[in-house]
């Protein structure tokens, strides 16, 4: 007589639906996946939700396998010795693995004054939801300022100039992940839309209609949106389980939890060997793929492999009309490469479609992603070099 497999995946984003659906592949798998909203959530295009271009959801009936349950929930508590899963309803859920895939969050600096107060966040739905109301609340020439110079900060402020809006961008440095051919394409484009580059400064206050800097100069602020930082849900560290400084679960290069066998992770609140893969939907989605190979070979009885995900690029929407796409070696450093215009930007909106393409396809047909291999984690991390 067949035994069914209980697994509970904790997260409904890129990396919680894709693991889901990629944990069917074996039919005596009983799948369910716990997520606070009942709806998935495009979070690449939250941007383009405040510019109005875009509503950034998807019905889970186009991404998520209809024998997958989905339970709209938050999860509380882990209790690994018990394996079984509090949620703020009060139910619990009995797993024999857990996927841990709670994703990444975009906190406000409490240590700012006035930052938790005045300054709109961009990495959640209803951050977003938000800030869009404040926009349509404000003429389209008031000043808004965009905190933060990494890849959000400048997919948001392409976007809101793009929509005629007077934008600001203050950063520590502006995309420090690219390689100088594409900081320069972007500061271009940011130029061209009549985005103000303020460089190599830090807000220190943010008030209701203005933000106070370093250099003790004011800027006009009708809606400071800051894009600076990730972090990560506390619920692992809340659960008692092992993590790194951030809060995201320790775990081995199998994904498998330091602290227990039957917890692994995935997507941005993983943590292998202390030594994270840059948050980004990008490779959260191999890291989902991986962390369901890891349960599926356990229960086939063979040993899980080691990540080894390979990164190819980081595309970068510049408004609608154009782009930059950063090349990278495999272990996600930039190279001295890059295409940007209208070319782009076409190819951007091609991987956005393509990621949920990419996870309606697994639900349809379970095992079918597929990602290439990096060849070089491992001997990085022997090395101590592997970029984070």
């Amino acid at each position: 007589m067949s035994t069914t497999t209980r697994i509970v995946v904790v997260g409904g984003g890129y990396a919680g639906v894709l693991a889901a659906n990629r944990l069917r592949q074996r039919p005596d798998n009983d799948v369910t996946l716990v997520n606070p909203r009942p709806q998935f959530v495009e979070r690449i295009r939250l941007h383009q939700l405040v510019a109005g271009n875009d509503d950034a959801i998807e019905d889970y009936s186009t991404v998520l396998a209809g024998s997958v349950t989905l339970v709209v929930d938050s999860a509380e508590r882990i209790d690994a010795a018990a394996h079984s899963l509090r949620l703020s309803s009060g139910a619990t859920l009995d797993y024999d693995y857990l996927i841990y895939a709670v994703g990444s969050t975009a906190p406000v600096p409490a240590a700012i004054p006035g930052a938790a107060e005045f300054a709109y966040p961009l990495g959640e739905l209803e951050a977003a939801q938000r800030l869009a109301a404040r926009l349509v609340d404000i003429p389209i020439q008031a000043p808004i300022v965009v905190v933060g110079g990494g890849l959000t900060g400048i997919e948001a402020a392409s976007e809101f100039a793009e929509a005629g809006r007077n934008v600001t961008l203050v950063t520590g440095a502006l995309g420090p992940s690219l390689a100088k051919g594409g900081r320069r394409s972007v500061a271009k484009r940011l130029s061209k839309l009549g985005v103000t580059v303020v460089d190599n400064e830090t807000v220190t206050q943010v008030q209701p209609d203005r933000i106070a800097l370093r250099d003790g100069k004011e800027l006009p602020s009708a809606a400071t949106v800051w894009t600076a930082g990730f972090g990560v849900p506390t619920l692992a560290a809340d659960s008692g389980l092992s993590t790194d400084r951030l809060g995201r679960l320790l775990t081995d290069e199998t994904l498998t939890s330091v602290d227990d066998p039957t917890i692994i992770a995935a997507g941005d609140a993983a943590s292998p060997s202390a030594q994270p893969l840059r948050m980004s939907c990008q490779l959260a989605m191999p890291l989902a793929s991986h962390a369901a190979d890891t349960v599926l070979a356990r229960l086939d009885g063979n040993d899980p492999e080691n990540l080894n995900p390979a990164s190819v690029g980081q595309c970068i929407s510049l408004g609608r009309h154009a782009g930059t796409i950063q090349m990278s070696h495999f272990n996600d450093e930039a190279l001295p490469l890059h295409l940007g215009g209208r070319l782009a930007a076409t190819i951007k909106e091609s991987v956005c479609k393509g990621t949920v393409s990419f996870l309606a396809k697994e639900a349809r047909k379970p095992g079918s992603y597929f990602w290439p291999k990096g060849g070089k984690r491992q001997k990085n991390l022997k090395r101590g070099t592997v970029d984070v």
